[in-house]
């Protein structure tokens, strides 16, 4: 379907994306003070006639891709979050809205001196494995994906690369360190997932998964299903739901079919066009943000008047009506979120200007030229449907486009693929720990695993980012990373999606601002 042809190509007003910018930024402050009401919706009840969640009850719910690894330190793939976010715990965790709490310590961490943070563990927790958690399980953890980022061997160096070590202090203290002043370090603990002592050599987990959640790993058919169940030693309160299948289902018409017959209890990705179809859609503005990576460095999109043709071509008003259902928001130049530390006020979405858009690759001589896209189906909200749009408007042009959508693992290896760039690649950059540098290490900054730009000035202000403690200098400086990046056009941007789920009539669940799937704050009515 070449969708790029037949969607509507009103002119962008940048007047009312400011607008729409300024409401969604007053939306996810609120949740992030806790307000999940602002930004979530669902329906449906939690309870039964008694008012209390069924215990002992099991769901099945459908994810749009399979994880290509179950080893968390190793891959950076949202199918596998889903499953082991509910096996393993990290230091720190955070509410429904975003805000930091104690997870496996029992506050927040003491800022010893730049480099160093200190955390109290919390006592009488045991791994599933019978092993007890405690400050040698925390050094192993931390330990395993030090090395794990100096081998280059783990989707993630974006989150840890700063961590240097970990030292004992005894049973329930011990010390993180960092290359430098690292304000980040609490967010990165409560995305770092903590291990058994005796796994910090394993070389991959996914046989082994002993964490100290409220489940534990069951059974895995490959191309099929996961199976997890509750731990009846879990240190916390115990969960209603005792027992969740996972099943792996790419089609967005396939999964929103069982659930309406009753064999899945959610679904993600629920597709815009079938809200209405579903027994409960659910929705929250999360922190989705589907870009294209240029490679501004080589090949057809080393001219950064091609690159800003690419951005004039793409209509993202029709994109948000069409592939989106209304359920985004055009992002401003820039894969931060109003509500993050360091998004740029005083940038604007780029206009839709398809004459300019085919004038510029006249001028560039390059009509006829073949142009890469590379991406996948089935993980992110519309992805297919999104593609082919960017496709077709790019097409419109003058230009060839050798669009190749891949299996998930396939596409992750041309994504994190440092030396063979693609023209365009397709990632939706999510940020998952709240702070401005997970998504510009990792997509921005040189070297940085999915970036495609080689700018040394705006790898500095990265690095000079993330070693600020002060949240007013740390902005500014993030400020002037993305305008660089802006002005040079080392992407197409596009539109913000909110998260959309559908829940069966028994299913009882908010969404997180954080995409988190945490089965223990899920219920079921009898």
């Amino acid at each position: 379907m070449d969708v790029g042809s037949t969607l509507p190509r009103g002119k962008i007003l940048q007047k009312r994306y400011r607008l729409l910018g300024s409401l969604l930024a007053l939306s996810l402050v609120a949740v992030a003070c806790g307000d999940d009401d602002s930004t979530s919706t669902t329906t449906g009840g939690s309870s039964d006639s008694t008012g209390a969640p069924v215990e002992g009850a099991e769901i099945t719910i459908a994810l749009g891709s399979e994880p290509t690894s179950l080893d968390p330190y190793i891959v950076d793939d949202g199918a596998e979050r889903a499953i082991n976010d509910n096996i393993y715990e990290t230091l720190l965790s955070r509410d429904a809205g975003g805000t930091l709490q104690p997870g496996l310590a029992t506050a927040l961490p003491t800022q010893i001196d730049e480099t160093t943070w200190q955390f109290t563990l919390r006592e009488g927790v045991t791994f599933h494995d019978g092993s007890a958690f405690n400050a040698d399980s925390v050094v192993a953890s931390i330990n395993r994906i030090v090395k794990l980022v100096a081998d280059a061997a783990t989707d993630n160096d974006g989150f840890y690369r700063t961590i240097t070590g970990a030292t004992k202090v005894d049973d329930v203290t011990v010390n993180i360190t960092t290359d430098g002043p690292d304000g980040v370090l609490p967010a990165r603990m409560y995305w770092l997932k903590m291990i058994p002592a005796s796994a910090e050599t394993t070389a991959d987990l996914s046989e082994s998964l002993v964490g100290t959640g409220p489940y534990k790993f069951v059974s895995r058919t490959v191309g099929s299903d996961i199976q997890i169940e509750v731990n009846p030693e879990y240190w916390g309160d115990a969960p209603s739901i005792t027992k969740v299948t996972y099943e792996f289902v790419a089609e967005g018409g396939t999964r929103l079919a069982g659930l309406k017959s009753g064999k899945y209890d959610l679904i993600t990705n629920l597709p815009p066009q079938d809200v209405d179809q579903a027994p409960q859609p659910a929705n929250v503005q999360g922190q989705e943000h589907p870009v294209l990576i240029l490679d501004v460095d080589e090949g057809i999109t080393a001219d950064p008047n091609v690159r800003l043709a690419l951005n004039l071509a793409v209509d993202k008003q029709a994109i948000i009506d069409q592939v989106y259902g209304g359920f985004a928001v055009a992002d401003a130049a820039q894969i931060l979120s109003p509500s993050v530390l360091g998004f740029n006020a005083d940038l604007a979405p780029v206009e839709y200007d398809p004459e300019q858009a085919k004038q510029l690759i006249t001028d560039a001589g390059l009509e006829g030229a073949t142009i890469q896209l590379v991406g996948e189906a089935g993980r992110w909200l519309n992805d297919r449907e999104l593609l082919e749009a960017v496709a077709g408007y790019w097409k419109a042009t003058g230009l060839e486009v050798q669009l190749d959508i891949l299996e998930f693992g396939a596409y992750l290896d041309v994504l994190f693929d440092r030396t063979n760039r693609a023209d365009a690649i397709f990632v939706s950059s999510s940020n998952d720990i709240l702070d401005p540098d997970r998504q510009l290490s990792t997509y921005y900054q040189a070297g940085g695993i999915g970036a495609s730009n080689s700018n040394e000035e705006l790898s500095a202000l990265i690095d000079q980012g993330r070693q600020q403690l002060d949240p007013a200098d740390r902005q500014a400086t993030y400020e002037e990373a993305v305008k660089i990046a802006a002005d040079g056009s080392y992407f197409v941007w596009l539109a913000s999606n909110s998260d959309l789920y559908g829940l069966s009539e028994r299913m009882s669940w908010t969404p997180r601002v954080d995409s988190k799937l945490l089965v223990k704050e899920m219920s079921v009515t009898s």
